[in-house]
Parts: C-alpha cells; sequence; structure tokens
C-alpha cells in the first residue's frame, strides 16, 4: 500500500475507520433490506469522505450468506468503487461466517493495485504495509476460518477448536509481520471471531453446534489495535485496543436499544489509540412499541416514523381480533405481535402452567387446562371443565366409532 499520510494534524496519527457485519441481501421477516442497506452505506461513504482515513477496515461478514443475491454484489461493487476508486481510500476486507471466502476474494489479487484488499481464506502471506509521518504500520486480515480449515491450509494439526485455530493464524499473522517490520513498528489486526466476554446478541448465527467457538482475547495482546467483526453490538475489550464496530443496522429487535455506527480510530506514532463513533442513521429504525392495543393502535409520536420496522409487545390480557392487520393500518411495517406482556404473571415464563413439564405424560383435559390458565392467568372454573370433559368425551365415542 505504502500510503504516506497527506493530512497535517497536531499530533501525527494514522486514522482508519473501522465497520463490519454489513449482511448485505438480508432478508428481515420476509422483508429484503437492499434499499434501506443502500441508504446507510450512502451515508458511510460520507464519512469517509468528510473524515479522510488513512485506510478503511471492514472485518467480516460483508454478505448475509454465501451465495448472496444479485443486488447485494452489485451494492457491494458500487460502495467499494466510490470509496477505493473515487476517494481514493484504501480498504481491507476480509470474510465472516456467513461469507463464502471464495467467492468474496474472486479477483483479489488484481484490485490490489488499486488499494483494495480482499482476504478470504487464512495464509501465511505478507502483511500489508503503510507509512505515516510516525513510520510504518502494518495490517495483518484474519478472516473466519473453520478450524478444518486452518489444519489444511496452514498445516496446524493443533487447531482443534476455533481458540487453538485463531492462536495459528496471529502466531504466524506475527511472524509475517515481524519479518517485515521493525522494532516499535504498529501491527493493526483485522479479526472475525467470538471473543470471550462479548456481548451477543439475537442476529448473530452461533459458530459451533453445542458449544460457544470463543477465542482468548490473550490472543490480541501483541497489537496495537483489533477491528473485530462477528458481534452486533458496538463494544470494546481490553480498554480500547479490541473492538467490535457492530453491525450496520439493527438485524433483530434485540438490537432496538443499539446505537449503531461507524468506528474512527487514531494511532499516534507511539502506538497509543483513539476512538471514536460517527452515528448512522437508518432509513427505517427497528423499535418496539408497548402498551394494549389500544394505546399502540394510536400511532406514533410526532416527529416518530410510523414505517420503522416494529414488534407490537402487547399487554391485553385477551386475545384481539384481526390483530395483525388492524396494526398495520397504524404501522405498515409491524414485523412481529409479541403476548407475553399480557400473560400470566407479567410475562414470567417460568410462572406459566405447564412451564417445564414434559407434556407427552399428560391427558388431553389436563393439557387443555392448563393451556386456559396459561393464556387467561386464572384457572379453569367447575363449569368450563365440565363442558371441557363432555366435548372430550364426545371426541373419543366419534374415533372409536370411525375405528370399528
Amino acid at each position: 500500500m505504502n500510503r504516506t499520510a497527506l493530512r497535517d494534524r497536531e499530533a501525527v496519527c494514522i486514522k482508519l475507520i473501522h465497520t463490519s457485519d454489513w449482511h448485505l441481501g438480508r432478508i428481515f421477516y420476509k422483508t429484503h433490506l437492499t434499499e434501506d442497506q443502500a441508504y446507510v452505506l450512502d451515508q458511510f461513504i460520507g464519512i469517509v469522505r468528510d473524515e479522510r482515513p488513512d485506510v478503511v477496515l471492514i472485518a467480516g461478514d460483508v454478505y448475509d450468506r454465501s451465495a448472496p443475491p444479485v443486488e447485494a454484489v452489485e451494492l457491494l461493487d458500487d460502495t467499494l468503487s466510490r470509496i477505493v476508486l473515487g476517494l481514493r481510500i484504501p480498504s481491507i476486507v476480509i470474510a465472516g461466517n456467513h461469507d463464502s471466502p471464495e467467492r468474496l476474494s474472486f479477483g483479489s489479487s488484481l484490485m490490489q493495485s488499486e488499494g483494495l484488499h480482499i482476504v478470504g481464506l487464512p495464509e501465511l502471506g505478507n502483511p500489508i504495509g503503510m507509512t505515516d509521518e510516525s513510520g510504518p504500520v502494518w495490517f495483518v486480515p484474519l478472516p473466519y476460518a473453520e478450524p478444518a480449515v486452518v489444519r489444511d491450509r496452514m498445516s496446524a494439526g493443533e487447531a482443534k477448536d476455533h481458540d487453538a485455530a485463531m492462536a495459528v493464524q496471529v502466531t504466524a499473522a506475527l511472524q509475517t509481520a515481524t519479518g517485515a517490520a521493525r522494532h516499535g513498528d504498529r501491527v493493526v489486526a483485522v479479526a472475525h471471531a467470538y471473543v470471550a466476554g462479548g456481548q451477543q446478541s439475537e442476529s448473530e448465527r452461533p459458530l459451533t453446534l453445542g458449544g460457544t467457538g470463543a477465542v482468548d482475547i490473550a490472543h490480541f495482546a501483541p497489537f496495537s489495535y483489533v477491528a473485530m467483526g462477528h458481534l452486533h453490538r458496538p463494544q470494546t475489550l481490553a480498554g480500547s485496543r479490541v473492538r467490535y464496530s457492530g453491525s450496520l443496522m439493527k438485524y433483530s429487535f434485540d438490537e432496538a436499544d443499539h446505537a449503531k455506527s461507524v468506528t474512527v480510530v487514531d494511532i499516534d506514532g507511539a502506538g497509543a489509540v483513539a476512538v471514536r463513533t460517527v452515528l448512522l442513521r437508518p432509513r427505517r429504525d427497528v423499535r418496539r412499541v408497548c402498551g394494549t392495543f389500544e394505546e399502540v393502535a394510536r400511532g406514533p409520536a410526532p416527529g416518530v416514523n410510523r414505517d420503522d420496522y416494529i414488534m407490537a409487545c402487547l399487554s391485553d390480557p385477551d386475545p384481539v381480533w384481526d390483530c395483525m392487520n388492524r396494526l398495520r393500518e397504524v404501522y405498515p411495517n409491524v414485523m412481529q405481535v409479541d403476548w407475553t406482556a399480557g400473560m400470566a404473571g407479567g410475562g414470567d415464563l417460568d410462572h406459566l402452567a405447564g412451564a417445564g413439564v414434559d407434556h407427552r405424560n399428560r391427558t388431553e383435559l389436563e393439557l387443555f387446562c392448563e393451556f386456559y390458565e396459561q393464556v387467561t392467568g386464572e384457572p379453569m372454573g367447575e363449569e368450563e371443565a365440565a363442558a371441557l370433559v363432555a366435548l372430550l368425551e364426545q371426541v373419543k365415542s366419534g374415533r372409536e366409532a370411525a375405528a370399528s
């Protein structure tokens, strides 16, 4: 890369913009989000234009699935072209667990001459170097890789799990960086993994079945800064040195309280890191609206977008007729109705009738009685129970007659 910083700043620093988890091509409750993602990425390009960083780091999960739709590929092509070719800002992109590393990195060797570095698979290649007024800075890409892939590509038989596989990748990366760097040079990692202790969200795909897939934060001790991807909540670990920038947008109602942003990082000549965020404004927010049906159906407060993606959390004790369609007259993008707040115990599922019971060992009468109490919050009365018994006897007689 070998690009000298052109800005005059009071403190000589190299400036990075760190982002991750774009999930281009995402479908949210059967709604394609490409237009929403294009809206936010246009803001992102504006931030890059205003900040004029030395490099943009995209830490994986660029796409939402391994075979992304055409419109997602076109959106990525347009975004990177505007940054790398239009603004002449070098960019480093790695694969995440949602990406196909081979598809993502197609043509990457041809793109390097223009300043776009895409790394899909773990490798033993040279670090990516650039220079500011304080000297060299080296970037080592650590894309997501299954332990079996690390064992195969890096001849690392000891990579039995994600933690060991990350240790192998970091060791190899530091060895290659040491071959190019001088003592005291700053080294930055771009990685995609679940670091133990990070806060997870509902919209992240688990890295393993039956295990955490976590890696030890100690692996990243040698780096000046680690630009992480995978966790969707923006968060910093180990002071300001290991950071998740968070996802481009809110991709679940579990993220309704998140503030999505871009991370801007300044690293001075001594390797000290200063981190700040620039907020991203969504085209449509992801929100929970809570209350009774009547309260929610009154609509949003003045100035609040009724086209947001909504989960209606209703506290009514009884079902509401045609609830979803009626709410969509007020909020066109109601995605889900949650009745938990109106259920017995105010939503405490541990106290619902039948919770934790093996229903295979319950009679039909017991199941109906438990369901009634779960919905109404009260035990079934004697008259209702007698009517239910009579109905069940009638059904039983009908079955026996049909079988004879």
